[in-house]
């Protein structure tokens, strides 16, 4: 069984996080209640969640209300200017939030890919699919460290606060760059940290599964994405925020936007 490591220490299993994880994701799918991962849900519902990380008004009103689940830590479409007749993919798509709303951008012409490993989440974005009429979408129940998606047929690559939950991030930007065609774009939300987390929370699978724990520091962060060949790598915002999973489970990490293109 293969483990995670962290500066050369051993924090936690790989299968006991996935399992983790999927408990946890399953869970929201089918209870639809969740509290964001950008921060204290203080109340707040999940239209005034996804305000707060980038959503417009105009944003919300043009997808189906199931498909907000009040996760999320940015809003990756925002970022991809996005065109007719492009193919989308989304990593770790969830409810469908952000597959439906690059749907709308890339036209009938166009066709948006969503992949999750949560098999709760696929099928609760197909229901809201079919539901709602959606002609040019498609949900793929795989992990993103080994897509199920052909080399070279990507246009844009999306992703929204789930990279952070991988064990191997590297393996992700290996693959996120192996099926991006040349000239491809990929615009990611997601956590990193400043400096090394305290052992308690990277050992805390809750605080995994609540998209801090795995968060890698930043300058690898970005060193990867540099290592997987992707150029033109850039910081668009980033924004600190104090993470509070539990009472012995606090500290700070750095909600980031980067772009990069496949050359």
């Amino acid at each position: 069984m293969s483990t995670f490591n962290y500066g050369g220490e051993i924090i936690l299993k790989e299968e006991q996080m996935r399992k983790h994880v999927k408990k946890r994701y399953s869970r929201i799918a089918e209870s639809g209640a969740s509290c964001c991962s950008s921060g204290e849900c203080g109340g707040m519902s999940f239209k005034e969640q996804a305000k707060m990380i980038g959503y417009s008004d105009k944003d919300l009103e043009k997808i189906p209300v199931e498909a907000n689940m009040g996760l999320g830590c940015g809003n990756p479409i925002a970022l991809a200017d996005l065109k007719k007749g492009e193919t989308v993919l989304d990593l770790g798509s969830g409810g469908g939030m952000d597959v439906f709303l690059a749907a709308k951008k890339v036209g009938s012409t166009g066709r948006v890919i969503g992949i999750d490993m949560t098999k709760a989440m696929i099928e609760k974005a197909m229901k809201t699919s079919e539901k709602y009429g959606y002609k040019n979408v498609e949900f793929r129940l795989g992990e993103i460290e080994n897509m199920p998606v052909e080399d070279n047929s990507i246009d844009v690559l999306v992703s929204n606060c789930v990279i952070n939950l991988s064990p191997d991030k590297k393996q992700v930007f290996h693959e996120a760059y192996r099926v991006l065609k040349p000239n491809g774009r990929m615009h990611i939300s997601d956590i990193v940290t400043e400096g090394k987390l305290p052992t308690n929370v990277l050992k805390n699978l809750d605080a995994w599964a609540a998209c801090v724990s795995g968060a890698m520091e930043k300058k690898e962060y970005l060193k990867v994405i540099e290592e997987a060949g992707f150029k033109k790598v850039k910081i668009v915002s980033e924004s600190s925020y104090e993470f509070d999973v539990s009472k012995d489970l606090k500290g700070k990490v750095t909600s980031l936007k980067v772009e990069a293109q496949k050359l």
